[in-house]
């Protein structure tokens, strides 16, 4: 932990380098060069405490007040506004201070200084601002997408957000220092307020329609280089083994005793699909199969023959399945989606969409696929997560059924064998969850971004090549975009969907077109993607080490996960 802790804070001050600051330091400098001498102080601890609360607790904080993140973002550029008018109008600054000096009832020595309206910037700042994202972070940012907020990651995000406002506080001292020196400044103070209140108005309004996202790409497209290896000193050996081990932990209770417990119900569970709403309590007497699965994981897929083979075996001895559709990518929430897939899939057992994965948390899961056995008596006796472990799956099932007086003569357990060919895992290409990347150009957080192809990619590596938006889930090419994965598996497969209409990849195998090699949705080389889903790219006759590079004939798509078999 302290090794993260420590290169989180010194990504964090490599931060003043790059072009995501840019858009927060007019508001920063305006902020902290008026007021007193404690303003800045008031400014920098407000944006430390904000940005590492709302990075690890705005998904949680949003769900719980129902409102879109825009508009707590668009509260924050309202208090910046005000700032700005209560420097250029006297009177607004008046009133401004007797309501922030309010704030010195917890900490009188600050009282007079500023260090209230400082405060509350600083809280606006932390709000509003999107860092260029490394390892670090953006493994901290996962976690507390689904609510696994730790000690660990509580310290380390405030590190990281620490390390981020060392060089803006030097910053803001050195222009007060230089204000206060200079004669001239001295003599003009209160014009140069009220042009200080300009530019914080300015900027305020500039972020509340976006135009310091548009700044930002403009910087990039003139300057491609800028910035550029940045979050370089998160990708080295010593940090990716503890990463892997804080996307690990969780303080959510795990499953491993043989008597698991009382199953929780499916209470807040949305739409259900084959069948009308289920409990638990409604279920008594029979055995339940609850599987957690997505349809686009692959690994989920691979799991619904035997599902399906099971259903039909077991159905009329007592045996229930009830799928729980969590996402894990926001275009698998919408109901059509689902339902498509579970024809496509020739699924018959009831399934429930689980949009804001509140039976995931009631049941402490965090697999995908994952199942829990629960007896005629509703109690959890079982638990399997990934793939695999068919045949003791079933021995299971039989034993909960003939609990319930089920005879199951003549039924013996025949599953197909169970291979995976794959070495290369499962790959991410959101900056949320990335990893194995090995363009060494920083990652510009939802903002297009040159990127380059190394030479000699390591195996099980990837590399971004041309201009890219990289989103939190998916990543987003240009036309003539490239992308290129030095894989070892016998099959690939790529979750994509286009943005309107449809989008056209050519997809190459060790620098050929695919032809003989290629999966079920190439032809001639091409994959036509007209629908959110997994797409099959490549299939081998045999498991091997192979380049794959797909060229993205127009900028429609987003592109959101490999995985292999």
């Amino acid at each position: 932990m302290l090794l993260l802790i420590l290169f989180a804070f010194l990504g964090g001050i490599v931060t003043i380098l790059s072009p995501c600051i840019l858009p927060v330091l007019p508001i920063v400098l305006t902020g902290s060069l008026t007021g007193g001498h404690k303003r800045p102080l008031g400014i920098i601890l407000g944006f430390i405490l904000s940005f590492t609360f709302f990075t690890l607790f705005l998904t949680t904080l949003v769900k719980l007040l129902g409102i879109p993140v825009d508009t707590l973002r668009n509260l924050a550029v309202l208090i910046l506004f005000g700032f700005g008018l209560s420097l250029m109008i006297p009177q607004i600054q008046a009133v401004s201070e007797r309501l922030f000096s309010k704030l010195g009832q917890f900490a009188p020595q600050t009282r007079g200084q500023g260090f209230g309206g400082g405060l509350v910037i600083g809280a606006g700042l932390g709000l509003i601002w999107t860092p260029c994202v490394g390892p670090i972070l953006a493994s901290i940012i996962t976690l507390a997408a689904t609510s696994r907020v730790t000690l660990e990651a509580v310290l380390i995000t405030l590190a990281y957000a620490t390390g981020t406002a060392i060089p803006l506080l030097l910053i803001t001292f050195s222009g007060r220092q230089l204000l206060t020196r200079q004669p001239w400044l001295v003599k003009n103070s209160s014009r140069l307020q009220k042009i200080f209140g300009l530019v914080m108005l300015l900027t305020a309004l500039a972020i509340y329609f976006n135009v310091d996202r548009t700044f930002q790409t403009w910087i990039l497209q003139k300057f491609p280089s800028y910035g550029t290896g940045l979050t370089s000193l998160e990708n080295n050996a010593q940090i990716q083994p503890e990463l892997a081990k804080l996307k690990q932990k969780s303080p959510m209770f795990n499953f491993l005793k043989s008597d698991l417990g009382a199953a929780p119900d499916f209470a807040g569970g949305g739409k259900w699909f084959n069948s009308q709403p289920l409990t638990i309590t409604q279920l008594r007497g029979k055995v339940v199969l609850v599987d957690f699965w997505t349809y686009t994981c692959i690994n989920c897929i691979r799991t619904l023959p035997y599902l399906k083979s099971w259903y039909e075996k077991y159905q009329d001895k007592g045996l229930v399945i009830v799928g729980v559709h969590t996402p894990e990518f926001e275009f698998e929430k919408k109901a059509e989606n689902v339902s498509r897939a579970i024809t496509d899939f020739g699924l018959t057992y009831p399934v429930v969409q689980d949009n804001d994965y509140q039976i995931w948390n009631a049941y402490a899961n965090h697999y995908w696929p994952a199942k829990y056995l629960v007896d005629k008596n509703g109690q959890i006796r079982y638990s399997h997560f990934g793939e695999g472990e068919y045949d003791q799956t079933e021995e299971m099932i039989q034993q909960l059924l003939k609990e319930t007086g089920a005879d199951l003569t003549q039924m013996p357990i025949t599953n197909p064998e169970y291979r995976i060919q794959a070495r290369t895992p499962e790959t991410y290409l959101g900056y949320l969850r990335v990893a194995n990347l090995a363009s060494s150009e920083a990652i510009q957080q939802d903002l297009p971004a040159a990127y380059s192809i190394p030479e000699g990619l390591p195996t099980n590596n990837f590399a971004f090549g041309g201009v890219w938006t990289i989103g939190g889930e998916y990543a987003s090419p240009m036309p003539q975009s490239t992308l290129e994965f030095n894989f070892e598996a016998q099959n690939v497969f790529l979750v994509m969907r286009p943005r309107t209409g449809s989008g056209q990849v050519k997809v190459f195998l060790d620098n050929q077109i695919v032809t003989t090699q290629a999966g079920e949705d190439v032809k001639n080389g091409v994959v036509t993607v007209d629908t959110d889903r997994l797409y099959k790219l490549i299939k081998l006759n045999s498991p091997g080490k192979h380049l794959l590079r797909l060229e993205f004939v127009d900028g429609n798509l987003e592109i959101y996960a490999f995985t292999f078999g």
